[in-house]
């Protein structure tokens, strides 16, 4: 694929250590969504990623999980979510944007449309937690026509075949599950994490980002001197959202920014 703009946002996650918060577009509602959003750049996130409210979010833990049902119960569609990623870009037109979808809603919208819409509201890369790399040719092409990253996710279970398969496809990044399960604010890593990005490292120089239970600087900076570029935080967010603590999330984030950027 030629070289994009898009692209060159998601190469930057390789130049220094990243940090990328998670949130659900739309809650708890539009204006807060918004301002969640701002306050994350503001804290210095190296990227965002944005989820879209699903019914069955299957790799989602209960805080983000109950976030997806409030969404969904308020009428908050598919299209105002890429509204609101518009309006995101009037404040800031450079930090990498990766939108976390399931497969139904890409479907049920029009993959085409889809793919046209997300790029037209200013998404860098999309990442469909529940389609497998063997079966993403399509969206994976429209991607290209619509110079977006695809992006994957790769396990402790994933094999060397498998991993194969999936970086002849994958963009962006590699979102690299800590361990096996959901995602929530855990203190269990799986015993092979640095083997795992070991082992992908020598296969790809797509920056590898750490997601799934990273709730703590200090799971940032572990899992930095394991080997990841970077860290992805969702849960924690949104717990501290839903608690109504504007100053805490502030820290929060401002703390992830550091740990994860300067190691500290």
């Amino acid at each position: 694929m030629p070289e994009t703009l898009n692209s060159d946002r998601f190469a930057k996650l390789k130049t220094g250590k990243a940090f990328i918060p998670f949130t659900m577009l739309g809650w708890p509602n539009r204006q807060d969504c918004l301002k969640t959003i701002k306050t994350m750049i503001e804290s210095g996130a190296t990227a965002l990623e944005l989820g879209m409210a699903f019914s069955d979010p299957i790799a989602d833990g209960p805080l983000i999980q109950q976030a997806a049902i409030e969404t969904i119960a308020s009428g908050f569609s598919v299209q105002d979510a890429f509204d609101l990623i518009a309006e995101i870009r009037t404040f800031n037109s450079s930090i990498p944007i990766g939108l976390l979808v399931y497969y139904n809603m890409v479907l049920k919208f029009g993959p085409e449309n889809f793919y046209l819409q997300a790029k037209a509201a200013g998404v860098d890369g999309i990442l469909i937690v529940d389609l497998p790399a063997e079966e993403s040719n399509e969206v994976t092409q429209l991607a290209k026509v619509h110079a977006l990253a695809q992006i994957f996710i790769v396990s402790p279970l994933t094999s060397q075949k498998r991993l194969e398969a999936i970086l002849k496809q994958a963009g962006g990044f590699l979102y690299v599950v800590s361990r096996l399960g959901v995602t929530g604010v855990h203190e269990d890593f799986d015993t092979k994490l640095k083997e795992l990005i070991s082992s992908v490292k020598k296969s790809t120089d797509l920056p590898l980002l750490i997601g799934f239970g990273i709730s703590t600087p200090e799971h940032a900076r572990q899992m930095l001197s394991l080997g990841a570029d970077g860290v992805i935080t969702g849960s924690r967010v949104i717990y501290l959202v839903r608690n109504g603590s504007e100053g805490a999330l502030k820290e929060f984030l401002s703390s992830m920014v550091k740990a994860s950027l300067n190691g500290a």
